[in-house]
Protein backbone atom coordinates (compact mmCIF):
# COMPACT_ATOMS: atom_id res chain seq x y z
CA UNK A 1 0.00 0.00 0.00
CA UNK A 2 0.87 3.64 -0.23
CA UNK A 3 1.47 6.16 2.28
CA UNK A 4 -0.96 7.93 3.44
CA UNK A 5 0.72 10.84 4.42
CA UNK A 6 1.30 11.39 0.49
CA UNK A 7 -2.12 10.96 -0.49
CA UNK A 8 -3.08 13.59 1.29
CA UNK A 9 -0.25 15.90 0.86
CA UNK A 10 -0.08 14.90 -2.98
CA UNK A 11 -3.39 13.20 -4.13
CA UNK A 12 -2.77 14.33 -7.54
CA UNK A 13 0.00 12.28 -7.69
CA UNK A 14 -2.04 9.30 -6.85
CA UNK A 15 -4.96 9.97 -9.44
CA UNK A 16 -2.37 10.47 -11.96
CA UNK A 17 -1.20 6.92 -11.30
CA UNK A 18 -4.05 5.38 -11.32
CA UNK A 19 -4.83 7.52 -14.76
CA UNK A 20 -1.97 6.07 -15.86
CA UNK A 21 -2.52 2.17 -14.98
CA UNK A 22 -6.26 2.32 -16.46
CA UNK A 23 -7.74 2.10 -12.97
CA UNK A 24 -10.18 3.74 -11.04
CA UNK A 25 -9.36 7.30 -10.18
CA UNK A 26 -12.48 8.43 -7.96
CA UNK A 27 -11.04 5.39 -5.61
CA UNK A 28 -9.14 8.43 -4.46
CA UNK A 29 -11.54 10.81 -3.61
CA UNK A 30 -13.14 7.44 -2.14
CA UNK A 31 -10.08 7.48 0.02
CA UNK A 32 -9.44 10.80 0.98
CA UNK A 33 -13.47 11.29 2.53
CA UNK A 34 -12.84 7.80 4.47
CA UNK A 35 -9.19 8.70 5.69
CA UNK A 36 -11.31 12.10 6.89
CA UNK A 37 -13.74 10.02 8.59
CA UNK A 38 -11.37 7.99 10.03
CA UNK A 39 -9.11 10.88 11.78
CA UNK A 40 -12.08 12.90 12.92
CA UNK A 41 -13.53 9.99 14.61
CA UNK A 42 -10.90 9.15 16.58
CA UNK A 43 -10.56 12.73 17.31
CA UNK A 44 -14.45 12.35 18.39
CA UNK A 45 -13.64 8.82 20.06
CA UNK A 46 -10.47 10.52 21.91
CA UNK A 47 -12.54 13.83 23.25
CA UNK A 48 -14.90 11.83 24.72
CA UNK A 49 -12.60 9.54 26.20
CA UNK A 50 -10.86 12.03 27.99
CA UNK A 51 -14.09 13.58 29.46
CA UNK A 52 -15.07 10.66 30.48
CA UNK A 53 -11.70 9.99 32.85
CA UNK A 54 -12.41 13.40 33.96
CA UNK A 55 -15.91 12.80 34.99
CA UNK A 56 -14.63 9.54 36.70
CA UNK A 57 -12.33 11.77 38.97
CA UNK A 58 -14.93 13.89 40.38
CA UNK A 59 -17.71 11.68 41.00
CA UNK A 60 -15.86 10.27 43.97
CA UNK A 61 -15.76 13.81 45.37
CA UNK A 62 -19.10 15.13 44.73
CA UNK A 63 -22.12 15.50 47.18
CA UNK A 64 -24.82 13.12 46.84
CA UNK A 65 -27.07 15.54 44.92
CA UNK A 66 -24.58 16.21 42.36
CA UNK A 67 -23.29 12.33 41.98
CA UNK A 68 -26.69 11.21 40.53
CA UNK A 69 -26.49 13.73 38.13
CA UNK A 70 -23.01 12.99 37.65
CA UNK A 71 -23.76 9.17 36.96
CA UNK A 72 -26.76 10.02 34.71
CA UNK A 73 -24.24 11.87 32.98
CA UNK A 74 -21.17 9.05 32.72
CA UNK A 75 -23.87 6.62 31.86
CA UNK A 76 -24.68 8.58 28.63
CA UNK A 77 -20.72 9.05 28.17
CA UNK A 78 -20.49 5.37 28.57
CA UNK A 79 -22.87 5.36 25.49
CA UNK A 80 -21.68 8.20 23.48
CA UNK A 81 -17.82 6.46 23.81
CA UNK A 82 -18.93 3.18 22.75
CA UNK A 83 -21.08 4.83 19.74
CA UNK A 84 -17.85 6.35 18.87
CA UNK A 85 -15.22 3.14 19.18
CA UNK A 86 -17.53 1.71 16.99
CA UNK A 87 -17.90 4.71 14.44
CA UNK A 88 -13.84 4.88 14.87
CA UNK A 89 -13.26 1.27 13.94
CA UNK A 90 -15.69 1.06 11.37
CA UNK A 91 -14.19 4.51 9.03
CA UNK A 92 -10.71 2.75 9.81
CA UNK A 93 -11.58 -0.41 8.48
CA UNK A 94 -13.38 1.53 5.28
CA UNK A 95 -10.35 3.52 5.02
CA UNK A 96 -8.07 0.77 5.31
CA UNK A 97 -10.22 -1.47 2.50
CA UNK A 98 -9.93 1.14 0.17
CA UNK A 99 -6.34 1.75 0.77
CA UNK A 100 -5.57 -1.94 -0.30
CA UNK A 101 -7.29 -1.52 -3.57
CA UNK A 102 -5.06 1.34 -4.51
CA UNK A 103 -2.38 -0.09 -6.78
CA UNK A 104 1.42 1.45 -6.12
CA UNK A 105 2.77 4.39 -7.64
CA UNK A 106 4.00 4.31 -11.01
CA UNK A 107 7.37 5.85 -11.60
CA UNK A 108 7.67 8.69 -13.52
CA UNK A 109 9.89 7.28 -16.23
CA UNK A 110 7.28 4.28 -17.09
CA UNK A 111 6.11 5.29 -20.18
CA UNK A 112 2.24 5.42 -20.30
CA UNK A 113 -0.37 3.28 -21.74
CA UNK A 114 -1.37 -0.28 -22.45
CA UNK A 115 0.45 -4.25 -23.20
CA UNK A 116 1.37 -2.83 -26.57
CA UNK A 117 2.96 0.79 -25.52
CA UNK A 118 6.18 -0.54 -24.07
CA UNK A 119 9.72 0.63 -24.57
CA UNK A 120 12.63 -1.44 -26.12
CA UNK A 121 15.54 -0.66 -24.53
CA UNK A 122 18.40 -3.22 -25.51
CA UNK A 123 18.22 -5.98 -28.03
CA UNK A 124 20.93 -9.16 -27.55
CA UNK A 125 22.33 -11.82 -29.37
CA UNK A 126 21.46 -12.80 -32.87
CA UNK A 127 18.06 -14.32 -34.61
CA UNK A 128 19.02 -17.20 -36.80
CA UNK A 129 18.36 -17.40 -40.24
CA UNK A 130 16.99 -20.49 -41.02
CA UNK A 131 16.09 -20.20 -45.18
CA UNK A 132 19.37 -19.26 -44.45
CA UNK A 133 20.37 -22.76 -43.05
CA UNK A 134 18.38 -24.58 -45.60
CA UNK A 135 15.58 -25.68 -43.29
CA UNK A 136 12.22 -25.18 -41.65
CA UNK A 137 12.57 -24.88 -37.64
CA UNK A 138 9.71 -27.16 -35.69
CA UNK A 139 7.90 -25.80 -32.81
CA UNK A 140 8.84 -26.25 -29.26
CA UNK A 141 5.89 -29.27 -29.32
CA UNK A 142 7.26 -31.31 -32.08
CA UNK A 143 10.99 -30.90 -30.97
CA UNK A 144 10.00 -32.51 -27.47
CA UNK A 145 8.59 -35.28 -29.16
CA UNK A 146 11.23 -36.03 -31.56
CA UNK A 147 13.44 -35.87 -28.07
CA UNK A 148 11.03 -37.65 -25.63
CA UNK A 149 11.17 -34.79 -23.60
CA UNK A 150 7.46 -33.67 -23.74
CA UNK A 151 4.23 -35.29 -23.53
CA UNK A 152 1.08 -32.77 -23.58
CA UNK A 153 -1.77 -35.57 -24.45
CA UNK A 154 -1.20 -37.31 -20.85
CA UNK A 155 -1.09 -34.90 -19.21
CA UNK A 156 -4.23 -33.94 -20.45
CA UNK A 157 -5.68 -36.78 -19.80
CA UNK A 158 -4.34 -37.20 -16.38
CA UNK A 159 -5.08 -33.42 -15.17
CA UNK A 160 -6.56 -31.32 -18.04
CA UNK A 161 -5.19 -29.11 -20.26
CA UNK A 162 -2.20 -26.77 -20.41
CA UNK A 163 -0.75 -29.39 -17.69
CA UNK A 164 2.13 -31.65 -19.38
CA UNK A 165 4.65 -34.44 -18.51
CA UNK A 166 8.17 -33.98 -19.23
CA UNK A 167 10.04 -37.03 -20.11
CA UNK A 168 13.56 -38.55 -20.30
CA UNK A 169 15.94 -35.29 -21.24
CA UNK A 170 13.22 -32.90 -21.12
CA UNK A 171 13.13 -33.80 -17.31
CA UNK A 172 16.94 -33.97 -16.95
CA UNK A 173 15.98 -30.19 -18.92
CA UNK A 174 14.32 -28.88 -16.28
CA UNK A 175 16.79 -30.39 -13.63
CA UNK A 176 19.64 -28.91 -15.87
CA UNK A 177 18.38 -25.01 -15.90
CA UNK A 178 16.90 -25.38 -12.38
CA UNK A 179 20.32 -26.09 -10.56
CA UNK A 180 22.32 -23.81 -13.40
CA UNK A 181 20.48 -21.04 -12.49
CA UNK A 182 20.16 -21.57 -8.68
CA UNK A 183 24.58 -21.85 -8.94
CA UNK A 184 24.29 -18.27 -10.90
CA UNK A 185 22.31 -16.74 -8.23
CA UNK A 186 24.00 -18.26 -5.38
CA UNK A 187 27.59 -16.95 -6.79
CA UNK A 188 25.84 -13.34 -7.18
CA UNK A 189 25.44 -13.79 -3.00
CA UNK A 190 21.67 -14.76 -3.22
CA UNK A 191 20.55 -17.32 -0.39
CA UNK A 192 18.91 -20.19 -1.70
CA UNK A 193 14.94 -21.14 -0.45
CA UNK A 194 12.75 -23.69 -1.05
CA UNK A 195 9.66 -22.39 -0.52
CA UNK A 196 5.71 -23.74 0.50
CA UNK A 197 3.69 -23.53 -2.61
CA UNK A 198 0.45 -23.24 -0.12
CA UNK A 199 0.50 -19.66 1.74
CA UNK A 200 -2.51 -17.99 4.07
CA UNK A 201 -4.68 -15.02 2.79
CA UNK A 202 -2.67 -12.62 4.56
CA UNK A 203 0.58 -13.38 2.59
CA UNK A 204 -1.33 -13.83 -0.48
CA UNK A 205 -2.86 -10.14 -0.26
CA UNK A 206 0.37 -8.91 1.54
CA UNK A 207 2.32 -9.03 -1.91
CA UNK A 208 -0.53 -7.81 -4.07
CA UNK A 209 -2.03 -10.98 -5.29
CA UNK A 210 -5.26 -10.64 -4.18
CA UNK A 211 -6.64 -7.58 -5.95
CA UNK A 212 -6.59 -7.53 -9.96
CA UNK A 213 -4.59 -10.86 -9.93
CA UNK A 214 -7.41 -12.57 -8.23
CA UNK A 215 -8.54 -14.58 -10.93
CA UNK A 216 -5.55 -16.20 -11.46
CA UNK A 217 -5.09 -17.77 -8.14
CA UNK A 218 -6.13 -21.01 -6.78
CA UNK A 219 -7.68 -20.89 -3.21
CA UNK A 220 -8.22 -24.21 -1.21
CA UNK A 221 -12.18 -23.07 0.93
CA UNK A 222 -11.77 -26.44 3.06
CA UNK A 223 -8.32 -25.09 4.16
CA UNK A 224 -8.29 -21.83 3.11
CA UNK A 225 -5.11 -21.55 1.82
CA UNK A 226 -3.93 -20.16 -1.92
CA UNK A 227 -1.13 -22.20 -3.97
CA UNK A 228 1.33 -19.27 -4.78
CA UNK A 229 1.72 -18.45 -8.53
CA UNK A 230 4.83 -17.49 -7.64
CA UNK A 231 7.72 -17.83 -4.65
CA UNK A 232 7.53 -14.21 -4.75
CA UNK A 233 4.47 -14.56 -2.42
CA UNK A 234 6.36 -16.71 0.35
CA UNK A 235 10.04 -15.28 -0.27
CA UNK A 236 7.81 -11.48 0.56
CA UNK A 237 5.93 -12.66 3.50
CA UNK A 238 9.02 -14.57 5.10
CA UNK A 239 9.99 -11.45 6.96
CA UNK A 240 6.67 -9.76 7.86
CA UNK A 241 6.02 -8.51 11.21
CA UNK A 242 9.60 -7.97 11.28
CA UNK A 243 12.01 -5.41 11.78
CA UNK A 244 15.07 -5.52 10.29
CA UNK A 245 18.68 -3.75 11.04
CA UNK A 246 19.60 -1.67 8.66
CA UNK A 247 23.24 -3.52 8.62
CA UNK A 248 22.01 -6.73 7.15
CA UNK A 249 20.58 -4.85 4.17
CA UNK A 250 20.58 -6.09 1.61
CA UNK A 251 19.02 -9.87 1.81
CA UNK A 252 18.42 -11.22 -1.12
CA UNK A 253 16.83 -14.92 -1.84
CA UNK A 254 16.67 -17.02 -4.17
CA UNK A 255 13.25 -19.14 -4.25
CA UNK A 256 12.95 -22.60 -6.24
CA UNK A 257 9.05 -23.58 -6.01
CA UNK A 258 6.10 -24.93 -7.75
CA UNK A 259 3.69 -22.23 -9.30
CA UNK A 260 0.13 -22.75 -9.73
CA UNK A 261 -1.81 -20.44 -12.34
CA UNK A 262 -5.76 -20.62 -13.82
CA UNK A 263 -4.65 -18.43 -16.78
CA UNK A 264 -8.10 -16.79 -16.53
CA UNK A 265 -8.58 -14.57 -19.50
CA UNK A 266 -5.63 -16.23 -21.79
CA UNK A 267 -8.72 -18.74 -23.88
CA UNK A 268 -7.33 -19.58 -26.85
CA UNK A 269 -3.48 -18.25 -26.42
CA UNK A 270 -0.45 -20.41 -26.40
CA UNK A 271 -2.91 -23.62 -26.24
CA UNK A 272 -0.59 -25.73 -27.88
CA UNK A 273 2.51 -26.91 -26.16
CA UNK A 274 4.08 -25.50 -22.84
CA UNK A 275 4.30 -22.12 -23.31
CA UNK A 276 1.42 -21.03 -21.15
CA UNK A 277 0.66 -23.80 -18.56
CA UNK A 278 -1.26 -24.03 -15.16
CA UNK A 279 1.50 -25.94 -13.23
CA UNK A 280 5.33 -24.89 -13.92
CA UNK A 281 8.45 -24.89 -12.03
CA UNK A 282 9.89 -21.09 -11.68
CA UNK A 283 13.53 -19.99 -9.93
CA UNK A 284 12.69 -16.29 -8.97
CA UNK A 285 15.08 -13.90 -7.06
CA UNK A 286 13.93 -11.25 -4.24
CA UNK A 287 15.38 -8.72 -2.70
CA UNK A 288 14.91 -6.42 0.54
CA UNK A 289 17.03 -3.28 0.53
CA UNK A 290 16.54 0.55 1.64
CA UNK A 291 14.01 2.40 0.01
CA UNK A 292 16.95 4.95 -1.74
CA UNK A 293 18.38 1.96 -3.00
CA UNK A 294 15.50 -0.09 -5.00
CA UNK A 295 16.22 1.71 -8.34
CA UNK A 296 20.18 0.79 -8.27
CA UNK A 297 19.17 -2.57 -7.30
CA UNK A 298 16.77 -2.78 -10.01
CA UNK A 299 19.36 -2.59 -12.49
CA UNK A 300 21.29 -5.53 -10.67
CA UNK A 301 17.92 -7.39 -10.76
CA UNK A 302 17.67 -7.10 -14.32
CA UNK A 303 21.75 -7.50 -14.85
CA UNK A 304 21.07 -11.34 -13.86
CA UNK A 305 18.71 -11.37 -15.48
CA UNK A 306 20.51 -10.48 -19.03
CA UNK A 307 23.53 -12.70 -17.73
CA UNK A 308 21.04 -15.79 -17.37
CA UNK A 309 19.71 -15.63 -20.76
CA UNK A 310 22.75 -14.79 -22.26
CA UNK A 311 24.67 -17.82 -20.86
CA UNK A 312 21.87 -19.90 -22.71
CA UNK A 313 22.89 -18.32 -25.80
CA UNK A 314 19.27 -16.91 -26.55
CA UNK A 315 18.38 -13.26 -28.85
CA UNK A 316 16.42 -11.54 -26.38
CA UNK A 317 15.12 -8.24 -26.35
CA UNK A 318 14.46 -5.48 -22.75
CA UNK A 319 11.30 -3.73 -22.49
CA UNK A 320 9.93 -1.04 -20.33
CA UNK A 321 6.57 -2.47 -19.62
CA UNK A 322 3.73 0.70 -19.82
CA UNK A 323 1.75 1.40 -16.68
CA UNK A 324 -1.42 -0.04 -18.10
CA UNK A 325 0.98 -3.90 -18.00
CA UNK A 326 2.43 -3.43 -14.44
CA UNK A 327 0.73 -5.45 -11.42
CA UNK A 328 -0.42 -3.52 -8.80
CA UNK A 329 2.20 -4.02 -6.57
CA UNK A 330 4.93 -2.49 -9.33
CA UNK A 331 5.90 1.03 -9.45
CA UNK A 332 8.30 0.05 -12.28
CA UNK A 333 9.04 -3.19 -14.57
CA UNK A 334 11.14 -4.85 -16.88
CA UNK A 335 10.45 -7.64 -19.16
CA UNK A 336 13.42 -9.93 -20.93
CA UNK A 337 11.65 -11.46 -24.34
CA UNK A 338 13.23 -13.96 -26.05
CA UNK A 339 13.22 -14.73 -29.47
CA UNK A 340 10.65 -17.56 -30.38
CA UNK A 341 11.26 -18.52 -34.47
CA UNK A 342 7.78 -20.78 -35.01
CA UNK A 343 5.93 -17.46 -33.48
CA UNK A 344 8.53 -14.97 -34.95
CA UNK A 345 8.13 -13.07 -32.25
CA UNK A 346 9.46 -11.84 -28.85
CA UNK A 347 7.83 -13.48 -25.52
CA UNK A 348 8.58 -13.13 -22.36
CA UNK A 349 10.68 -15.03 -20.34
CA UNK A 350 11.37 -12.94 -17.49
CA UNK A 351 10.71 -10.08 -15.71
CA UNK A 352 11.90 -7.87 -12.99
CA UNK A 353 9.78 -5.32 -10.58
CA UNK A 354 10.76 -2.67 -8.25
CA UNK A 355 7.73 -2.79 -5.77
CA UNK A 356 9.18 -0.05 -3.62
CA UNK A 357 7.55 0.41 -0.09
CA UNK A 358 4.34 -1.06 -1.26
CA UNK A 359 4.47 -4.64 -0.16
CA UNK A 360 6.20 -4.10 2.69
CA UNK A 361 3.73 -1.74 4.15
CA UNK A 362 1.26 -4.41 3.70
CA UNK A 363 3.34 -6.88 5.14
CA UNK A 364 4.44 -4.74 8.12
CA UNK A 365 8.31 -5.03 7.08
CA UNK A 366 10.24 -2.41 8.50
CA UNK A 367 14.05 -1.25 8.29
CA UNK A 368 15.41 0.14 11.49
CA UNK A 369 18.35 2.85 10.75
CA UNK A 370 19.58 4.38 13.62
CA UNK A 371 16.21 5.41 15.86
CA UNK A 372 14.30 5.63 13.28
CA UNK A 373 12.05 2.68 11.65
CA UNK A 374 10.11 2.93 8.42
CA UNK A 375 9.48 0.73 5.52
CA UNK A 376 11.83 -0.91 3.38
CA UNK A 377 11.60 -1.64 -0.67
CA UNK A 378 10.96 -5.14 -2.06
CA UNK A 379 12.35 -6.20 -5.49
CA UNK A 380 11.73 -9.64 -7.85
CA UNK A 381 13.23 -11.02 -10.48
CA UNK A 382 12.07 -14.01 -12.49
CA UNK A 383 15.51 -15.92 -13.06
CA UNK A 384 14.16 -19.03 -14.92
CA UNK A 385 10.87 -19.96 -15.53
CA UNK A 386 11.27 -23.61 -16.39
CA UNK A 387 8.81 -24.21 -19.37
CA UNK A 388 8.75 -20.86 -21.34
CA UNK A 389 12.95 -21.74 -21.31
CA UNK A 390 12.66 -24.96 -22.44
CA UNK A 391 10.42 -23.41 -25.58
CA UNK A 392 13.23 -20.95 -26.33
CA UNK A 393 15.95 -23.30 -25.77
CA UNK A 394 14.35 -25.93 -27.79
CA UNK A 395 13.25 -23.97 -30.74
CA UNK A 396 16.74 -21.88 -30.89
CA UNK A 397 19.06 -24.00 -30.72
CA UNK A 398 17.60 -26.93 -32.86
CA UNK A 399 19.44 -28.79 -35.43
CA UNK A 400 18.08 -29.82 -39.12
CA UNK A 401 18.09 -33.68 -38.29
CA UNK A 402 15.49 -32.20 -34.89
CA UNK A 403 18.58 -32.40 -32.56
CA UNK A 404 19.47 -29.63 -30.21
CA UNK A 405 22.28 -27.73 -29.44
CA UNK A 406 22.78 -27.54 -25.54
CA UNK A 407 24.24 -24.48 -24.46
CA UNK A 408 27.65 -24.84 -22.76
CA UNK A 409 26.21 -23.36 -19.20
CA UNK A 410 24.09 -26.76 -18.91
CA UNK A 411 26.27 -29.22 -19.84
CA UNK A 412 27.71 -29.69 -16.68
CA UNK A 413 23.89 -30.66 -15.05
CA UNK A 414 23.87 -32.65 -18.29
CA UNK A 415 26.25 -35.13 -17.82
CA UNK A 416 28.15 -33.25 -20.16
CA UNK A 417 25.67 -33.85 -23.12
CA UNK A 418 26.55 -31.15 -26.16
CA UNK A 419 23.46 -32.01 -27.86
CA UNK A 420 19.88 -33.48 -26.98
CA UNK A 421 19.63 -36.55 -29.91
CA UNK A 422 15.99 -37.54 -31.75
CA UNK A 423 14.29 -40.61 -29.95
CA UNK A 424 12.26 -41.29 -32.82
CA UNK A 425 12.20 -40.00 -36.59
Amino acid sequence: MIDLRLLREDPDRVRASQRARGEDVALVDSLLAADERRRSSGVRFDELRNEQKQLGKLIPKASADEKAELLKKAEQLKADVKSADAERDAADAEAHELLLRLGNLVHPDVPVGGEEDFVTLEEHGTIRDFGAEGFEPKDHLELGQLLGAIDVERGAKVSGSRFYFLTGVGALLELALVNAAIAQATEAGFTPMLTPALVRPQSMAGTGFLGQAAQDVYHLDKDDLYLVGTSEVPLAAYHMDEIIDAERLPLRYAGFSPCFRREAGSHGKDTKGIFRVHQFDKVEMFSYVAPEDSEAEHQRLLAWEKQWLTSLELPFRVIDVATGDLGASAARKFDCEAWIPTQGKYRELTSTSDCTEFQSRRLSIRVRDGKQVKPLATLNGTLCAVPRTIVAILENHQQADGSVYVPEVLRPYLGGREVLEPVSR
